[in-house]
């Protein structure tokens, strides 16, 4: 399976790269394919790091202006003209989405792909890894969006939110048997 995992590139502390890191191992070990921003910088090269010394592959998606931070050697990388055709890139070569933490650009993404599948424009499992809490006030949002009417689908059926890398691994491959 081909997972796309929006997550910062930020150095980080150990509550959030452990985690990372063990999720990235689980990928690569269950020989799945990281789709991802590109980068060899921060969280992102924590996870590339762990799926391709685990035996995934990788499929990176970076942008013309982040180029020089994309990772040297990747089973694909592809560079883009801007954000908007990486994210539409991003989705298009991924069988699935997990959104790990991050700042405003993995909220844009996160918020772009759940609005695309309220809207039917794709029937892809999104995850929202809720490494130490990191989601809680967002999940609180969308409840409250959820039973004021605001979404036109369950939440359930929108995004699932995992506390660990185990469980969200496990949601998406019971949703592409």
């Amino acid at each position: 399976m081909n997972i796309c995992v929006f997550l910062s590139a930020a150095d980080l502390d150990d509550r959030y790269t452990t985690p990372a890191r063990d999720f990235a191992t689980l990928l690569g070990k269950a020989g799945h394919t990281l789709v991802w921003g590109g980068s060899d910088t921060g969280l992102m090269k924590v996870v590339a790091d762990g799926v391709e010394e685990a035996g995934g592959r990788l499929v990176g998606v970076s942008v013309d202006f982040l180029a020089h931070k994309a990772r040297p050697v990747a089973d694909e990388m592809v560079i883009t003209k801007d954000l908007a055709e990486r994210k539409a890139l991003l989705l298009a070569k991924s069988d699935a989405i997990v959104v790990m933490v991050g700042g405003t650009g993995t909220l844009d993404e996160a918020t772009e792909i759940l609005e695309l599948k309220k809207h039917a424009k794709h029937t892809k499992p999104v995850v929202l890894l809720n490494t130490a809490g990191f989601y809680d006030g967002l999940k609180t949002q969308f409840r409250r969006m959820e039973e004021e009417g605001f979404l036109p689908i369950p939440l359930t059926e929108l995004a699932f939110f995992a506390e660990d890398g185990a469980a969200a691994l496990a949601y998406l491959e019971s949703r592409s048997a």
